[in-house]
């Protein structure tokens, strides 16, 4: 199948999303142990369109910013370094104790000692995203878009955000925007709000075109009937998502491409790595090959947009799940949680495993 989308579009990307700050110990050291860190911005949704961008197409953040913050202006600097737009609601911080950009702590493990990431979100100002603050029938209907990418992890901050990415869906729908969304099930997110969560999710899903989760992601956002998540090895994985697939395609006929990555971790810096992707009536399956993992974090959005990049491209269903496995497999040997591909062929490189000096 390909997908096919408007022409006359000004960005071929657009995500919604909360940016912050992750602070990564040097030398792969614990948190408790360092007293010297790197400082990246980050969040999920700029992690997938950092793909696109890198390769050349034309990126857009929809987000807001702390006013006067060197944070956001940290932030700004690093979009505009990845060749991503910023559209964003800038909020007045409100003193010492009002708004702020999360911050992501993270130890990376090493070896025999797993990751451990840290979320510190008080105040978190992407929380008052509001479907206000944005003309999405200009971004949607005058400048265009050709994909919109959403996330669980936006869709469950508050209330507002709920809504704002539900209007997003909504008036890409209208303008002819294909929809990408990656349920990210947070259980921390959605405690004491399944009930409100459950409504918005399964209403985005409707009009989706592309649903990215694990098995848990569709059995607690959208209520699919599947085996039990967890507990099984990389081949029972597959043939359970393929159940959970099935039973959800009756549910969200428009959706026409279901996708998971697949991963066994055999220590910190060892993983078997592999993709399963459902397109219409056929399936694609990379089984799990064994990776170098530098630092894991990332490697799922890095799939997913490397996957929304082939899928742009209009390149055969075959090569959107090789391009998407390849992208988050270099995220992977990266200290960013976002890929920096120099070209498609770096990518392909990766996917071929042709890991020889390129001179």
């Amino acid at each position: 199948m390909t997908m096919k989308f408007r022409r006359d579009c000004t960005y071929s990307l657009l995500v919604p999303t909360s940016m912050g700050a992750r602070l990564t110990p040097v030398n792969g050291q614990p948190v408790h142990s360092s007293n010297t860190f790197i400082l990246q911005a980050t969040s999920a949704e700029s992690n997938v369109a950092s793909v696109s961008s890198y390769l050349g197409l034309p990126v857009k953040v929809l987000t807001t910013f702390v006013k006067g913050s060197p944070i956001a202006q940290f932030i700004k600097n690093d979009l505009a370094g990845r060749h991503i737009d910023c559209e964003a609601k800038e909020v007045e911080q409100g003193g010492p104790w009002g708004y702020r950009h999360q911050f992501n702590i993270a130890d990376s493990g090493y070896g025999s000692r797993g990751p451990r990431v840290h979320n510190d979100r008080a105040g978190e100002v992407g929380r008052t995203l509001n479907v206000n603050d944005f003309d999405l029938d200009r971004i949607f209907g005058d400048e265009g878009v050709q994909i919109v990418h959403l996330s669980g992890l936006i869709g469950a901050l508050s209330p507002e955000t709920g809504k704002f990415c539900l209007e997003i869906a909504k008036t890409a729908k209208k303008h002819g925007t294909r929809i990408s969304f990656d349920l990210n099930h947070r259980a921390s997110f959605w405690k004491g709000r399944q009930a409100e969560l459950h409504d918005i999710f399964a209403e985005i899903a409707g009009i989706s075109d592309v649903l990215v989760g694990n098995e848990e992601d569709f059995q607690l956002c959208l209520g699919i009937e599947g085996p039990e998540a967890g507990g099984k090895d990389l081949a029972e994985k597959i043939e359970s998502f393929k159940v959970m697939i099935n039973n959800a395609k009756k549910k969200f006929p428009n959706a026409a491409v279901f996708a998971t990555t697949l991963r066994q971790v055999v220590s910190t810096n060892c993983h078997l790595w592999g993709a399963i992707m459902a397109e219409g009536d056929n399936w694609h399956v990379v089984e799990p090959r064994e990776i170098t993992v530098l630092d894991r974090i990332g490697g799922g959005d890095g799939f997913v947009g490397g996957m929304l990049y082939a899928i742009l491209k209009g390149w055969e269903p075959e090569k959107w799940i090789q391009f998407g496995w390849a992208t988050g497999a270099l995220v992977t040997t990266l200290l960013t949680d976002y890929a920096q591909p120099a070209d498609e062929d770096q990518i392909w490189s990766i996917w071929q495993g042709n890991a020889r000096v390129r001179r």
